[in-house]
């Protein structure tokens, strides 16, 4: 069927185009190519004259109302009804003096049906006039459609803009990834949804959505898979309906066609979604939608990405900031605390929540200085400061140097006691010795046996400073040697206090030993050292004179208890176990008077630690000091080994 034209109609000149197709050329007058072009239209395409009489009837217009084409060449069709001709020559007067018009109206079909239409009505121009009227008919219904797809687009985009949110409000990775799964199926109209991440040269299934939660951190060849198709195209979305059976996929039933849209974080790929199609065949909406959704996902994800990083930078910052053995604080731009870590409530014995709010309990040192300062409970502290320059925040680090300190004041201490212990002695000795050299013939002889006396006991005290000295640096670096072996405790405590009465004559001494004290393991050299200074110092440090007490007994643990007691000065509590440090001497305000270096009980700790026992200093309640020694015993108490 073809397009029917009147032929009285007014003509101009015949005007020949030619069309090119496949090499071929095709050449036709106006006529033909508008008969052509009219018989392909899929719209009722109807001319009127001015007098509203038939020029042309399309074959899609014969289609439409039923009447064939030389049933209404040259007069009025009979298809506007009655009650609405008034309106169509009002259109037509309309469109003769302005412009074209467009309105959904009614037409009569030959069997007399009322036909829903929508007309286009133009103006048929022949040069300057107005020679007729141009309608082109389509079913209203299409317009409804088109009015249903517009709708359902703009619906779907104001969704995509709710889905938007939705991911984005997620920072947890996993969380964003089973939200862009799920929201892609409805936006999408998809059976079901995956997304996988793209890990170097493999891909691995991180989200799925109706489908088998067996199939999710899947993996394959990214070589060898659609996504690498894809990023081989230089496009972001792909249709795919071919060879779908060996994908992992392939557990949705009746799948028949996948759609991917690549998502990418900061301008890399970073994986792809992709959209299951089981019971429904996608179109371009769908495909548009899932371009814009895989944008999206790569925003929300690179989101996500880069708060799981700022979380997993902020737990190790934590992990350093607690565990750190030096104190940290963190300093507002007002110089008032805002953190404070364990080690920092340790070192100065203050909770967080008693600093929090305030300045440091501390002076602040200039960034790249450093502060020591003591603190009332005694530490000394390292103080150093540096600046954030991003948020005007101070961050302060201080550590405890009070070993340091009283190291670095004791070897002071130890080198002015050492040179004056040597001194006295050196400086006797010297002079004595320079009398015998000068005055020898003039001095008489018991004059030379005091000088060379007072010459060998000085000389005597020299080497018991060395010894100590000696033991005490061997004690330093854990080089006591000690031979363990039975050793009569009894025996040795009778040794070193037999001439002791004689000593003084402001003292008393009394020893009690327990009936059948048994053995001890020990080294009998060191034991002795140990015995003599304990008993030493209980004279020294009791200058007034009064009892010195030696006693000795087993205890209910399998230990030798040794006591020995004095009436002097005492210790105060804090130095009870200061005095066992090396170059410790507790009575600074009287200290030359008792002399020392400050190594006896440094040395008798050591040695009775490498024994197998210990030393450790009491307080008396009539006054004075106890020190108290245990030994280990070498034979079980009570047994009938020989005592004495």
């Amino acid at each position: 069927m073809t397009a029917a034209y009147r032929t009285d109609r007014p003509t101009h000149p015949p005007r020949h185009v030619h069309y090119g197709v496949v090499g071929d050329e095709w050449a036709g007058s106006d006529d033909e190519i508008a008969r052509a072009a009219l018989d392909s239209s899929p719209n009722a395409v109807v001319a009127l004259d001015r007098d509203q009489s038939v020029l042309v009837w399309n074959a899609a217009a014969e289609r439409v109302f039923g009447w064939a084409a030389e049933e209404v060449l040259g007069r009025r069709a009979p298809i506007v009804p009655g009650e609405l001709t008034a309106e169509h020559n009002a259109v037509l007067e309309r469109v003769r003096t302005g412009e074209p018009v467009s309105l959904r109206t009614k037409r009569l079909h030959s069997d007399g049906a009322l036909l829903d239409l929508r007309v286009d009505i133009s103006a048929l121009r022949l040069g300057s006039a107005v020679g007729g009227y141009v309608c082109v008919y389509h079913p209203a219904r299409a317009d409804e459609l088109a009015r249903n797809r517009m709708a359902r687009r703009a619906r779907l985009v104001r969704r995509l803009t709710d889905v938007v949110g939705d991911i984005n409000s997620e920072l947890e990775l996993s969380a964003v990834l089973d939200r862009i799964s799920a929201n892609l199926t409805e936006l999408t109209g998809a059976d079901a949804g995956g997304f996988v991440l793209i890990e170097g040269d493999r891909l691995r299934l991180v989200s799925t959505y109706q489908l088998p939660d067996s199939i999710r951190g899947t993996t394959t060849d990214l070589r060898t898979s659609l996504v690498d198709q894809l990023l081989r195209t230089g496009k972001t979305v792909m249709l795919e309906s071919d060879g779908l059976g060996d994908l992992v996929w392939a557990r949705l039933r009746g799948l028949h066609t996948i759609a991917l849209g690549l998502a990418a974080v900061g301008g890399r790929p970073y994986g792809a979604l992709y959209a299951l199609f089981a019971r429904r065949n996608p179109g371009h909406l769908e495909l548009e939608l899932l371009e814009l959704l895989a944008g999206h996902a790569g925003i929300a994800v690179g989101n996500a990405v880069a708060y799981q990083e700022a979380v997993r930078q902020r737990a190790h910052e934590r992990a350093v900031f607690d565990a750190s053995a030096d104190g940290i604080a963190v300093l507002d731009q007002d110089g008032l605390v805002v953190r404070w870590n364990p080690a920092a409530a340790g070192l100065t014995a203050l909770a967080p929540e008693s600093v929090i709010g305030a300045p440091p309990p501390f002076p602040m040192p200039k960034p790249g200085e450093k502060v020591t300062f003591q603190m009332e409970n005694g530490r000394w502290l390292d103080v150093v400061s540096a600046q954030i320059e991003e948020t005007g925040e101070v961050v302060v680090d201080f550590r405890d140097v009070t070993s340091a300190k009283e190291l670095e004041e004791a070897k002071d201490l130890f080198l002015a006691t050492t040179s004056h212990e040597l001194r006295t002695p050196i400086t006797i000795v010297r002079g004595f010795a320079s009398t015998l050299d000068a005055r020898w013939d003039k001095m008489a002889d018991p004059e030379r046996r005091a000088a060379v006396h007072t010459i060998a006991e000085r000389s005597r005290s020299l080497g018991e400073l060395m010894d100590h000295l000696l033991l005490g640096a061997r004690a330093g670096a854990d080089e006591l040697k000690v031979r363990i072996e039975k050793v009569d405790l009894a025996e040795r405590i009778d040794a070193a206090t037999l001439g002791l009465p004689a000593l003084s004559d402001k003292h008393r001494v009394e020893v009690d030993i327990a009936e059948g004290l048994p053995p001890v393991f020990g080294d009998p050299l060191a034991t002795d050292i140990i015995l003599g200074q304990l008993l030493e110092n209980a004279f020294k440090y009791s200058p007034k004179g009064g009892l010195i007490s030696v006693a000795a007994w087993p205890d209910d643990d399998d230990n030798v208890v040794v006591v020995v007691d004095d009436e002097g000065v005492g210790i105060a509590p804090p130095d009870r176990e200061r005095i066992f440090e090396r170059f410790v001497q507790v009575d600074s305000g009287d200290r030359r008077r008792f002399g020392g270096v400050g190594l006896g009980l440094y040395i008798v700790r050591s040695l009775a630690r490498a024994q197998g026992g210990d030393v450790s200093a009491h307080p008396r309640p009539e006054g004075g000091t106890r020190m108290r020694l245990v030994l280990r015993c070498a034979s079980p108490i009570g047994s009938d080994t020989p005592m004495r």
